[in-house]
């Protein structure tokens, strides 16, 4: 046998337990065939050698949750998600609005909810540059809209609209609509006012996105909301050639509609079974057990301490999400839940363990995303239950939206127990990592310089915040890795580099663990990134 590819000339960190480093690596027909002395041994003349010239070779990064096509749309709005005032955000509407005179609606994602005070944006603001056309921007974490008067008009919103189920119409003093809708249930009135997307738009965005998170190291993904109509796009993408990453899809179950919407979900797993390949996979469904708590909608067991009569907003009765998530597992897919807030954890838990009962054990995988509660007697369930942990480590640092919103909404004490990393594991919960992209940046070096730091780029605090939660270094290098591909089902394929695996993998200019600062780390960017042997980046 000749190596086809072979890797030499830097540290090559393989994931593996049994060898965890060395210094060769050689690669045929997209797989690791050999490391070491073995390795070079397979060298021949038709050989390509690719020199690490001193950096680093490692196994590629997963995202465990992440919105690929949503961030791939998002592009093509109105670039509001770095602008720094209320004011930026109304000049690049109104250039946007400008540049686009034939476009019925407005749009843009990823205003940040610190730019209006409490959250609360008024749509008069909006008015002062766009009057004719409905404006729908979303904040950054995609749980709340900033809309113009002519969206509420065109919604059919007025002040006489009660607050629907599952969302919240933020009013005025004296009772008038301001211009602020939270969570679903109200905004998808407004969502309603976009332009379907074309076939023809979704794959150029798709692939735009696909290529920018194969440039990061990623090569599998966990699409975390997929509608039955994005999965032409997905298929689209994979047979023109131009996906870069593999992928899993999970298609969305709401309170108000799961049982109808069953039928569809395995028709769109069946149609991904027959022309996706290795590239596109369909076996989750995803359910939203609550909101966030920056808009007060997480559901909290507590009542929110800004708001002392809200205990926020639970998606689903627990009895509901049981009965759904029983259902869906019954039909083969892994389950997926987002659960934000203490009780929207344990909700989440619940079903879970309803699940177990119903249908009897297996090995499910069922997984929670973002945890940034949870409650200290639920800890220990995510082991006994074999529930994966999906932490965005991102979201760990006491950046502007925790220290102006988040905090203050839940308290000192609560706010101590954020993001509990470092315990699940040390409980031996199965912990993986994503991103929430487009909701947060994707690169999975910058989360994994905070899971280890809990630092903000500037280095605050000096000690880490919540320093018990600090992991270390090989450990979250793993859990983007192999972490995700447990979670994925695909543990004995990639997720690290051993004879047999997939040649999954990414060159950095220099071996992690000669950095010391999280800035140093935060800063790294891949050089190459490989998908079963094929360079796509």
């Amino acid at each position: 046998m000749e190596a086809e590819l072979l890797f030499v000339g830097g540290t090559i960190r393989t994931g593996d337990s049994v060898q965890t480093v060395s210094d060769a690596l050689a690669v045929v027909g997209g797989r690791v065939v050999g490391l070491g002395e073995q390795a070079r041994a397979l060298k021949s003349t038709r050989t390509e050698v690719i020199d690490l010239e001193g950096g680093a070779l490692l196994p590629s990064f997963g995202d465990g949750h992440v919105h690929p096509l949503m961030g791939g749309l998002e592009m093509r709005g109105a670039k509001i998600r770095d602008c720094n005032s209320i004011d930026e955000v109304l000049q690049e509407v109104r250039r946007w609005a400008d540049e686009n005179p034939d476009a019925e609606c407005i749009f843009g994602e990823g205003v940040s909810p610190t730019l209006a005070p409490g959250g609360r944006f008024d749509a008069r603001w909006l008015d002062s540059v766009v009057e004719d056309r409905p404006v729908v921007l979303r904040t950054m974490d995609y749980h709340t809209a900033w809309v113009n008067s002519a969206a509420l008009r065109s919604a059919g919103l007025t002040r006489d609209t009660p607050d629907p189920v599952g969302g919240e119409i933020v009013r005025t003093s004296d009772g008038e609509l301001l211009g602020t809708l939270r969570e679903w249930g109200a905004i998808n009135p407004v969502l309603a006012l976009l332009p379907a997307v074309t076939l023809d738009a979704g794959v150029d965005s798709l692939a735009a996105a696909s290529k920018m998170l194969a440039a990061a190291g990623i090569t599998w993904v966990q699409d975390a909301w997929t509608e039955p109509g994005d999965v032409e796009i997905w298929l689209a993408t994979a047979e023109s050639g131009r996906l870069s990453t593999r992928v899993n899809l999970a298609f969305r179950a709401t309170p108000e509609s799961w049982q109808g919407d069953l039928p569809a979900f395995v028709e769109a797993r069946q149609k991904v079974a027959e022309r996706g390949g290795d590239a596109v996979k369909a076996g989750t469904v995803k359910f939203f057990a609550d909101g966030v708590i920056e808009a007060g909608t997480a559901a909290l067991l507590a009542p929110y301490t800004d708001c002392p009569h809200s205990h926020g907003i639970s998606n689903w009765t627990t009895d509901e999400l049981g009965r759904a998530a029983a259902e869906v597992d019954r039909l083969g897919f892994q389950i997926h839940i987002h659960a934000i807030g203490d009780a929207g954890v344990r909700m989440a838990l619940d079903a879970i363990e309803y699940v177990d009962r119903c249908n009897g054990p297996r090995d499910r995988r069922a997984t929670i995303a973002h945890l940034q509660l949870v409650d200290g007697n639920d800890l220990d369930r995510f082991t006994s239950l074999g529930v994966i942990a999906n932490f965005q480590p991102l979201w760990a640092q006491l950046d502007p939206l925790m220290t102006e919103l988040t905090i203050p909404r839940i308290g000192a004490d609560r706010g101590d127990r954020q993001y509990r990393i470092g315990t699940l594991a040390e409980r031996g919960a199965r912990v993986a990592f994503g991103s929430d992209w487009p909701i947060t940046a994707f690169e999975p070096i910058k989360g994994i310089a905070t899971a280890i730091h809990r630092q903000t780029p500037a280095g605050i605090p000096s000690e880490g915040w919540l320093p018990r939660e600090r992991v270390g270094l090989d450990w979250a290098l793993a859990t983007y890795s192999a972490g995700v591909a447990y979670q994925g089902f695909e543990e004995d394929m990639w997720g690290c580099l051993r004879q047999g695996m997939r040649a999954d993998m990414i060159q950095l200019p220099v071996d992690p663990g000669q950095l010391g600062s999280a800035k140093e780390l935060s800063d790294l960017v891949v050089s190459r990134t490989w998908l079963g042997g094929r360079q796509v980046h």
